[in-house]
């Protein structure tokens, strides 16, 4: 596994598999993310089957598939309420680790500055400075509305 820990409460991860579910459990996380759509895995590592192996190991799991195209608000509001809800660390995943860095980074706009939330994200080896003026328009909006 290739944990890359964003803030104390939230790390990202590239796919797990249900076989890893004890040790993300022993690593003192309380729920998981799946920010990966089934239909870019087999079944062995679909939602479902992490899903039966994080609560076999009583974790928390959420299903929000993201895809770039189709990346909106619901899917950001899920990915931070659910943070904000969980009862300790939070562990998300996909391909790379680059999607469920991405969702968390809008999830922060108007929270953080957009400096620091660029400056997380490249700590752990993900550039999103492209996001920049995404980030930069939701922290507008967000202090607007």
């Amino acid at each position: 596994m290739d944990i890359r820990h964003l803030t104390a409460d939230y790390s990202v991860s590239p796919q797990i598999a249900p076989s890893d579910l004890p040790a993300i459990a022993a690593a003192g996380f309380r729920a998981v993310i799946c920010n990966r759509p089934d239909a870019e895995v087999g079944p062995d590592t679909n939602a479902a089957a992490v899903k039966a192996a994080a609560e076999a190991a009583g974790l928390a799991f959420v299903v929000n598939p993201v895809t770039h195209q189709g990346l909106n608000m619901e899917m950001v509001a899920l990915q931070r309420d659910t943070i904000a809800g969980a009862e300790g660390p939070v562990l998300a995943y996909c391909a790379s680790g680059t999607r469920s860095t991405i969702v968390w980074a809008l999830g922060q706009a108007g929270r953080m500055s957009t400096d620091a939330i660029l400056n997380t994200a490249a700590s752990a080896g993900y550039d999103l400075d492209g996001l920049r003026p995404r980030i930069d328009a939701l922290a507008m909006a967000n202090q607007s509305g």
